[in-house]
């Protein structure tokens, strides 16, 4: 008998594709998806709502819940942070505790700040420097809290910055290097941690598989690299121009001083504890993005 699955967040960039990943190794799927979205065909698709007090999760045994949703840093208002990330994930615990083996919490680096020397591994401690990381984390510390309590298995992938044909490499850096509209804050000069979005997927499907569970991963290509770096390489394959610097001023009053500090943080992590459970597929940003590039022009989005 196939394994239950429930993913919330299922229509989004990475949850989508997590969702096509496991109805293809034959498991049983559900999705909660909100209202006016379409999941997929094969999933059995639960329309609901995260901070729903009245969300409906049927009575399922789920031998793990892929726990994705979440408002991202460009929703600048903390109250809607604080009602969506951190209200509506104890909302969803709720309603799958009684449900569930498993919870698998997704988050990103932001967790150890930006204070950090060497090459940051999961031993390192947490310092979040954002209200949109601080709620993130308050989320994790209750759900690490409860599941312990209630005897459910507790894992958290921390990714890197990850990208593909779709989410904020296409929206923010592509569209925009094409149009000339991209200017780098802090002229770039950070380091970063990227992760092609199958390489998202194919460590989350690894955990599950190998029971690799009640951990903590980082996970992120090897290939660390300066944001400016990473950009110009973009550019470079889609036939666009360097872009200039934006001063940080300007940034954080265009998109918010959370995702400004996020994206500016320079860091630098080990992948060596998800490598033992996980192959890359795209080890590095310079064998993703060709990848993405040519996704990209085979679904027309790229001329």
């Amino acid at each position: 008998m196939s394994k239950s699955i429930l993913v919330t967040g299922a229509t989004g960039f990475i949850g989508s594709r997590l969702v096509s990943s496991l109805v293809e190794k034959k498991y049983s799927v559900s999705s909660l998806i909100r209202k006016g979205k379409s999941g997929h065909v094969k999933s059995k698709n639960i329309i609901g709502d995260l901070t729903d007090s009245k969300l409906d999760i049927p009575d399922t045994e789920f031998d793990c819940v892929f726990h994705l949703a979440s408002h991202t840093p460009l929703e600048k208002n903390k109250k809607v942070l604080e009602k969506v990330n951190l209200e509506g994930t104890k909302n969803l615990f709720s309603h799958i505790k009684d449900k569930t083996k498993a919870i698998t919490y997704i988050s990103g680096l932001g967790v150890y700040g930006e204070t950090q020397d060497g090459i940051v591994d999961e031993s390192f401690p947490y310092n979040p420097n954002t209200d949109f990381v601080k709620i993130r984390l308050e989320a994790q510390r209750f759900l690490e809290k409860n599941c312990k309590e209630l005897g459910i298995n507790f894992t958290v992938i921390h990714f890197g910055d990850v990208y593909g044909s779709g989410g904020w490499f296409y929206d923010v850096l592509v569209k925009r290097l094409l149009k000339n509209t991209f200017r780098l804050p802090k002229g770039g000069d950070y380091y970063k941690a990227f992760l092609h979005v199958d390489d998202a997927v194919g460590s989350m499907v690894s955990i599950l598989e190998k029971n690799a569970i009640n951990e903590t991963y980082i996970v992120a290509d090897p290939a660390f690299v300066k944001f400016k770096e990473f950009v110009d390489f973009t550019a470079d394959n889609i036939g666009a121009s360097h872009p200039g610097t934006i001063p940080m001023f300007v940034a954080k009053a265009v998109l918010g001083g959370d995702l400004i500090k996020l994206l500016t943080t320079s860091m630098k992590v080990s992948n060596k504890k998800i490598s033992q459970i996980y192959e890359f597929k795209f080890p590095s940003y310079q064998q993703g993005i060709p990848n993405v590039i040519s996704e990209l022009k085979t679904r027309e989005l790229l001329k």
